[in-house]
C-alpha cells in the first residue's frame, strides 16, 4: 500500500474553503477546485516509490492486476477527485467510446496540438462520471420534459425568450431540444446577451426555482448556456446521495463539496458558461436529446455493511464504508487496484492511519483491512 500525496487543481471555480476544511489546513485565499487521486499524467498522485503513473507503467500487471490489465490495458482505468465547487462549472457534455476515439484520431491527423485552445479531444477515451455529495450538492444533469421547460422560460416574461418556448412544444421532443439548443447557441451575441439580461433580472425577482438561473447569469453575463440550463432539470443532492452521468448528458455544477470519481479522461465538450471554446457542431453530435430523470442514486448496503453506488460501466465501482466505534474489522483484499479516501473519522488501513481528506492505493492482490472509526470512500474497477 502506497500513502498519497495529490494535487490539488486552482481551477477558478473552485472554493477557497471546502477542500481546507476536509483536509484540516487553513485556506491560501485561492481557489482550490479539485484534489486528483490517480494516475492521470496531467496530475498523478506522489508515492514513496514515484509519482504513480510511473510505477503503473513499471509494472501494469502487478499493480492492476492480470484481469484488469488485460481488460482495460496498462493504466489505472479511473480517476478519483475530491471537487469543491464554489462557483458554477461550464456546462458540458462527454463523449461515449467510438466518438472520443474518432474525435481523437481526427484531430491528431489534422495536427492540432493537444493543448491547443480550440482542441476538444485530449484523447481517446470516454469519459463517464459519478459525484457523490460530501455536503448538499447543487447541479444541473440531464434534460427535462421540453414542455417544462417552455413553461420556465414562459414564466419570465421575456418577450424573446417566447420563439425558444414555442418551438419546445413541437415533436418529437428530441427533435424540440436538438432545434432550441441549436437556435441558443447560433444566436446572434449581441441579441443573446441581452435576452439573458432580461432573463436574469426576471430570475432574480422572482426568486425561488428561478434563483439559480439569475446565479449563473452573475457570474457569466450574457452567456446563452444560462437559458440552456432552463432546458435541464435542476437538482440538489443531500450528504451521500450521488449522480452518474453517462455519454451525452448535459450538465453542469454549480456548489458544493463532493467525491467525483470517471474513468480516466479528460474529454469535455462545453455548451455555455464558459469563456473556453464551444465546438458547436461536434456538441450537437455528440449530445443526446433525451429528456429522462436525473436518477439520483442512493447506495446499496451489502452483507459486510459496504454500500454500493450502482453504475452501468466497469471503468469505475464506487462504494461507501462508514464504521463505528468498535466495529468489527472489515477485509477489502481484492484482485483490482483500489484507491480508498478518508472523509471522516480516523480509520485505518492496514498500518496506515488515514486522516479525512487522506488517501492510499492498493495494488491489486495486496491485503488490507479497514479498522477504527470513519467514512471511507472505496475506488476500484468491475474486472
Amino acid at each position: 500500500m502506497e500513502r498519497l500525496v495529490n494535487t490539488v487543481r486552482p481551477y477558478a471555480w473552485g472554493s477557497t474553503t471546502a477542500i481546507p476544511e476536509l483536509l484540516g489546513t487553513a485556506p491560501t485565499g485561492e481557489p482550490q477546485a479539485e484534489m486528483w487521486m490517480g494516475a492521470h499524467p496531467g496530475a498523478p498522485s506522489l508515492t514513496s516509490r514515484g509519482p504513480l503513473n510511473e510505477l503503473i507503467d513499471a509494472d501494469p500487471v502487478r499493480e492492476l492486476g492480470p484481469a484488469t490489465a488485460e481488460k482495460f490495458g496498462p493504466r489505472l482505468p479511473f480517476l478519483l477527485k475530491v471537487l469543491a465547487a464554489g462557483a458554477p462549472l461550464s456546462l458540458q457534455v462527454h463523449p461515449d467510446l467510438e466518438q472520443a476515439r474518432a474525435g481523437y484520431a481526427a484531430e491528431e491527423a489534422a495536427g492540432i496540438p493537444v493543448d491547443a485552445p480550440h482542441r476538444t479531444y485530449k484523447d481517446a477515451n470516454h469519459k463517464p462520471e459519478m459525484i457523490c455529495a460530501l455536503t448538499p450538492f447543487e447541479g444541473f444533469c440531464g434534460f427535462r420534459a421540453p414542455a417544462e421547460a417552455a413553461d420556465t422560460l414562459a414564466a419570465l416574461g421575456v418577450d424573446s425568450l417566447k420563439p425558444y418556448a414555442d418551438l419546445l412544444h413541437a415533436h418529437p421532443e428530441e427533435d424540440a431540444l436538438r432545434e432550441v439548443l441549436t437556435a441558443l447557441l447560433t444566436a446572434d451575441p449581441a441579441e443573446m446577451s441581452h435576452t439573458v439580461a432580461e432573463a436574469a433580472a426576471a430570475a432574480d425577482r422572482l426568486g425561488g426555482a428561478f434563483a439559480p438561473y439569475a446565479v449563473l447569469a452573475h457570474h457569466f453575463p450574457g452567456d446563452p448556456g444560462v437559458i440552456a440550463a432552463m432546458l435541464l432539470h435542476h437538482v440538489t443532492l443531500q450528504p451521500g446521495e450521488a449522480l452518474y452521468l453517462g455519454a451525452g448528458v448535459p450538465h453542469a455544477y454549480l456548489s458544493g463539496l463532493g467525491v467525483e470519481i470517471m474513468a480516466n479522461s479528460d474529454n469535455v465538450l462545453r455548451c455555455g458558461l464558459t469563456p473556453k471554446h464551444v465546438d458547436v457542431p461536434e456538441l450537437l453530435r455528440v449530445v443526446r436529446f433525451e429528456p429522462a430523470d436525473p436518477g439520483v442514486l442512493r447506495p446499496e448496503a451489502s452483507p459486510s455493511g459496504e454500500e454500493v453506488y450502482d453504475t452501468p460501466i466497469d471503468e469505475f465501482r464506487l462504494s461507501r464504508l462508514v464504521r463505528a466505534e468498535g466495529a468489527a474489522p472489515t477485509d477489502l483484499t481484492a484482485a483490482t487496484p483500489q484507491i480508498l479516501l478518508a472523509t471522516a473519522g480516523r480509520p485505518k488501513a492496514g498500518e496506515i492511519t488515514l486522516s479525512p481528506g487522506e488517501s492510499i492505493f492498493v495494488p491489486a492482490g495486496e491485503p488490507v483491512e479497514l479498522t477504527e472509526a470513519g467514512t471511507v470512500f472505496r475506488a476500484t474497477v468491475v474486472a
